[in-house]
């Protein structure tokens, strides 16, 4: 099974109710297709780049599981299909690196001094000074 992210924005007038039954379609077409579902996270309403369906803000969902391509094709076939979700994006995130790239340590460089020149063993003096 690969692991897959999927954010998708709803229309931001949509009551708690709706926002849920909605999260609840996505968790069973998951367990239909043999899904691991791992995580629903409310992001809240925010201001989209553009506009979307006249829509200038949307509220934003991210989701997390694992599955197979059917049960991916099938989520991105229902939230296409379903009015209420303005935008939805899925990645494949089984072959990301475990830390952040901002998490790793630069290789440490050491700069030599050029040929015919001395490195200076002093501080250097500054205008200020």
């Amino acid at each position: 099974m690969r692991k897959y992210e999927t954010i998708y924005i709803l229309q931001p007038d949509l009551s708690e109710d709706e926002i849920k039954v909605i999260a609840d379609k996505v968790q069973d077409v998951i367990a239909s297709y043999k899904g691991d579902f791992h995580r629903l996270e409310d992001w809240g309403i925010r201001k989209m780049s553009y506009p979307i369906r006249k829509s200038v803000r949307g509220r934003y969902l991210y989701l997390r599981y694992d599955g197979g391509r059917e049960l991916i094709a099938e989520l991105e076939r229902r939230l296409r299909l379903d009015e209420k979700v303005l935008r939805y994006q899925s990645v494949n995130i089984t072959d990301l690196p475990e830390k952040p790239l901002a998490e790793k340590k630069a290789p440490v460089v050491e700069l030599e001094a050029a040929e015919g020149t001395e490195a200076p063993t002093t501080p250097v003096e500054t205008a200020n000074e």
